[in-house]
């Protein structure tokens, strides 16, 4: 066959990928055999959008299709699929390493050389995702995907409809384990989101791989988008893989090595170009390779989203309910945990303790070393508060205003605490604090245990100010 007559007569962006093929099953080169012009100009015309992203800007037929773009593991096994195992094949991606998305198709052609295949590569581009093109899915992928979509949509416990969707993909991949990390790259830390163990395996939590890792787990997280190396997942499905995951990143190949993993899936989760986490399979159905990558593509897009969403609705909870200085709950928050004890109908504490807590000393701070210093004051007073009321909720309910509502602690142990924090409040070396509580002991009424503490805790200012009048504010 005449391939470069043959691409001549197609118009979209087209090439010949011819692949060798070994006699234990195994392949060798990939290379570019012929391509008509749309797609020599995707290559070598400077203003394609395609071409300043190409390695080289030369198209020589029957070149390593490496000398175009960095080594793909799953390019690789897409064309090893239709070249040599005659299946067609199409998907709509976007690899890292480019700004914009590939529609790409693939159809096996005849070979008459017994250790060589063939088969077209045709690809369009377009500049945003094209959710119609990412609908052009196989039966049972789109109900995967609709399964996936169905369980998040809506969900009133993230974690655990996390875990059900985590456990359908682990079944779709038949894997040992599967996991979601997430990931924080600017302070440098990684956690367990969900994880999904084969039913019968005694296999360790991926906290406990974490902790006894020789290096510090995040280490390695960090290697993975080189190791990706711009295209859209990692797949490693046997020994050939292993060792090309070994060249490109030596300390995970031995970890996964030590941990007994001999096929892996690695997805990113993005979310408005941001890396939210990872998904991961090991051990799984190397044969189901290429149904896998594709119900992985379209899922973690959703995902990913859902994450995001997770995320947003969790900072949001934690602004309305943290004060961002000092790090306990805010005023809102004090005023919605005072509402549930006078409305709600749920059972309350037996006995509670209130603690008003007043900074002495904010006003002089602010005044003769300014508001910085008036802020680490402010830190360091929630800190000791902290760390006297363990087992309380701290407030700050105003300025240099805190409260602290202690249902656990006895009376008797509550008022050790206030009193010990009195006699440190009098040292000019301390942070200094008025101080004044109440204990209800089956009262019930918790706005007059917090009139009477804050009551005791201004006629405790009033003490302070009278043995220590230089410091009274002014």
């Amino acid at each position: 066959m005449d391939f470069q007559e043959f691409v001549n007569n197609i118009e979209p962006m087209t090439c010949i990928i011819s692949v060798e093929k070994f006699s234990d099953g195994s392949y060798g080169n990939i290379r570019l055999v012929a391509g008509n012009k749309a797609y020599i100009d995707s290559i070598e015309n400077p203003e394609n959008i395609s071409s300043n992203q190409m390695l080289n800007n030369k198209f020589i037929p029957d070149s390593p299709y490496e000398q175009y773009i960095p080594k793909d593991l799953n390019f690789e096994a897409a064309i090893y699929n239709c070249a040599i195992m005659k299946k067609p094949f199409h998907t709509y991606i976007h690899p890292e390493r480019y700004s914009f998305w590939i529609d790409m198709y693939m159809m096996p052609l005849a070979s008459s050389e017994p250790n060589k295949g063939y088969c077209t590569y045709t690809q369009e581009f377009t500049l945003e995702k094209n959710s119609e093109r990412m609908t052009n899915i196989s039966a049972d992928v789109s109900s995967a995907v609709l399964q996936t979509s169905l369980k998040l949509n809506g969900t009133r416990d993230f974690k655990n409809t996390m875990e059900d969707v985590m456990s359908d993909i682990r079944e779709i991949c038949n894997a040992d384990r599967c996991c979601v990390f997430l990931t924080d790259f600017k302070e440098r830390k990684c956690s367990v989101l969900t994880q999904v163990i084969a039913p019968g395996l005694d296999i360790k939590p991926m906290e406990v791989h974490m902790r006894e890792n020789a290096v510090d787990f995040f280490d390695i997280v960090e290697t993975w988008p080189d190791t990706i190396a711009g295209s859209t997942c990692l797949i490693i499905k046997n020994s050939s893989d292993m060792e090309e995951l070994k060249r490109r990143n030596l300390i995970w190949q031995r970890s996964l090595e030590n941990a007994g993993v001999e096929s892996l899936v690695l997805f990113p989760l993005e979310y408005n170009d941001e890396t939210l986490g990872y998904i991961w399979a090991v051990n799984f159905d190397t044969e189901n390779a290429s149904k896998i990558k594709e119900v992985l593509e379209l899922t973690t897009h959703l995902i990913a989203s859902e994450i995001a969403n997770y995320q947003l609705v969790d900072q949001l909870r934690i602004m309305g309910t943290i004060d961002m200085l000092t790090g306990v709950y805010n005023r809102n928050a004090m005023n919605n945990r005072v509402d549930w004890f006078i409305r709600s109908r749920d059972k309350k504490p037996d006995a509670y303790g209130v603690i008003f807590a007043d900074l002495n000393g904010l006003k002089q701070k602010n005044d003769n070393e300014g508001h910085s210093a008036g802020d680490r004051l402010l830190k360091g007073a929630a800190e000791i508060l902290r760390d006297v009321f363990c087992d309380g909720e701290i407030y700050r309910a105003g300025g240099d205003e805190f409260m602290i509502l202690d249902c656990k602690t006895e009376e008797a142990e509550l008022k050790k605490r206030v009193e010990k924090l009195r006699r440190d409040s009098e040292d000019p070396k301390n942070i200094s604090f008025a101080l004044g509580y109440y204990f209800d002991n089956g009262e019930g009424d918790i706005r007059k245990a917090m009139r009477t503490a804050d009551e005791r805790m201004y006629m405790d200012k009033e003490r302070f100010y009278a043995m220590f009048p230089e410091r009274k504010r002014t």
